[in-house]
């Protein structure tokens, strides 16, 4: 059977179809932050199969096959990559209503122009059509066929960016490829082992003894200040909520000798030295006109047994249900007193936040530019058509959805940038239904500017990158 995504897939009225065929899909691609590796940017990878590019590292996929009964070994195990892909067609059919149907397909049309629906009767035949594409389609080439302009990655302070400086020097990829500064390990003052040996390694790479707070927090300087120059422009930050508890220098030191020591610190401790960590990273970007991210509310590594077995990122996370406001409230307040608020996008991952921070975001925004912070996009477990949705009309209702920096792809997968073209489709398809609905005027200019905007342009003024031609 062919594939139901046809031109019009997602869009219910001629509004919709106009504004997203004249003014959303000639669009490029800004893409903000994901996880796609530099290393294998720069080496220009070819991917021998479809598992590889599909499935390797995609915790989505992952969860998907377990739900459906498929054994870890066709997960993140030791079949082959023909036995790994076939246990996925088999469960393609399964995921009727989950957005990895609509991805799987739209990915499968757009790269490889192949329109059958996956099952384990099509699996050999799209098996074999699509590798022998994939053949011709090393990382760059594929960058470049999905049209995308910018992509940030996410790298530790520690890393070298060897990488980035290979693909800069090379200079044939006109995607600008930007690292993105994520110093998640920097604040786990909880994990004195751990933490310890991040310190030396940051050591290393930076040239500076941490034999002090003061020496510790001039390494990260220097890191930071270093991607400034290889065209970083972004932070971000990955935790459960923002600290934001009243610390004093003195009291961070404290902390971090004791750590030093291998002395365990209390919860107290730990928040409080995260809360003082937190608000010289916010120094550091409002410095440099950075824009920082918050990615907040997650719930990690929940299955102990199989974190053991099989580490981190393997699809054992969820989301969380902390209460986010008044600490949150707290951070962006204590930045802004000084004049030290950067820019920053703000994602939770709980849906029941969405108002929450679509208000938050209000509290802060200083008339110095347009959407200074923004609501970012639906992130993770809500990256899907329903919770778009939601995010969209959060936003929508509290504040400007006309100055949204618009879409990302969070994915370690070089094929997942039809997530764009789905989000695009969705846009379009809420704004048609309201002009329908005469809840819009019927001014396709004025909401194709609108909808321009934040497929692309938005992104483009807000983060302030060389995009490029």
């Amino acid at each position: 059977m062919t594939t139901f995504i046809t031109d019009d897939f997602l869009l219910q009225s001629d509004v919709a179809r106009e504004l997203y065929h004249e003014h959303a899909k000639s669009q490029r691609i800004f893409d903000y932050h994901c996880h796609l590796p530099p290393q294998q940017i720069a080496a220009n990878r070819k991917f021998e199969n479809l598992t590889q590019i599909w499935l390797e590292g995609d915790h989505y996929k992952w969860r998907a096959m377990r739900s459906n009964g498929i054994p870890e070994k066709y997960c993140t195990g030791d079949a082959s990559d023909w036995e790994k892909f076939l246990a996925y067609a088999r469960t393609v059919p399964k995921t009727l209503r989950n957005p990895l149907y609509h991805w799987t397909h739209l990915e499968l049309q757009r790269y490889f122009g192949i329109d059958e629906l996956l099952n384990e009767e099509s699996a050999k035949s799209i098996w074999n059509r699509a590798n022998e594409q994939l053949t011709q389609m090393p990382v760059q080439a594929l960058l470049e066929k999905s049209n995308v302009a910018v992509v940030c990655t996410t790298d530790d302070p520690t890393d070298t960016l060897d990488a980035h400086k290979a693909i800069r020097e090379e200079g044939k990829l006109t995607t600008r490829i930007y690292p993105a500064f994520r110093p998640d390990k920097a604040l786990s003052v909880d994990q004195p082992e751990a933490f310890n040996s991040y310190i030396d390694k940051l050591a290393e790479v930076s040239g500076i003894v941490c034999n002090s707070f003061q020496s510790y927090l001039s390494a990260l300087e220097q890191r930071h200040s270093f991607f400034h120059q290889m065209g970083g422009r972004l932070s971000d930050h990955g935790m459960t909520v923002v600290d934001a508890m009243d610390c004093t220098e003195k009291d961070a030191q404290q902390i971090f000798d004791a750590t030093r020591a291998g002395r365990q610190p209390t919860p107290e401790e730990a928040a409080k030295f995260r809360s003082y960590m937190m608000l010289f990273f916010g120094h550091l970007d409002a410095g440099k006109g950075w824009t920082k991210q918050l990615h907040l509310g997650a719930l990690r590594n929940n299955n102990t047994r199989l974190l053991r077995q099989l580490g981190a990122d393997t699809g054992f996370d969820s989301i969380g249900d902390w209460p986010q406001a008044a600490s949150l409230a707290r951070y962006l307040d204590k930045l802004d007193s000084d004049n030290r608020l950067p820019k920053m996008v703000l994602y939770n991952l709980n849906p029941a936040d969405n108002y929450v921070v679509g208000t938050m975001i209000g509290n802060f925004q200083d008339g110095t530019i347009p959407g200074k912070l923004q609501f970012g996009s639906g992130w993770w477990f809500l990256d899907q058509k329903e919770a778009m949705e939601w995010q969209l009309n959060a936003l929508s209702n509290l504040g400007l959805l006309s100055r949204f920096v618009g879409m990302l792809t969070d994915s370690r997968s070089f094929l997942s940038y039809p997530r764009h073209e789905y989000f695009r489709r969705i846009l379009c398809n809420m704004i048609g239904r309201e002009v329908a609905n005469g809840e819009l005027p019927h001014d396709v200019e004025l909401l194709g500017g609108m909808v321009r905007d934040i497929c692309f342009w938005n992104a483009h003024r807000y983060f302030g990158l060389d995009v490029g031609e």
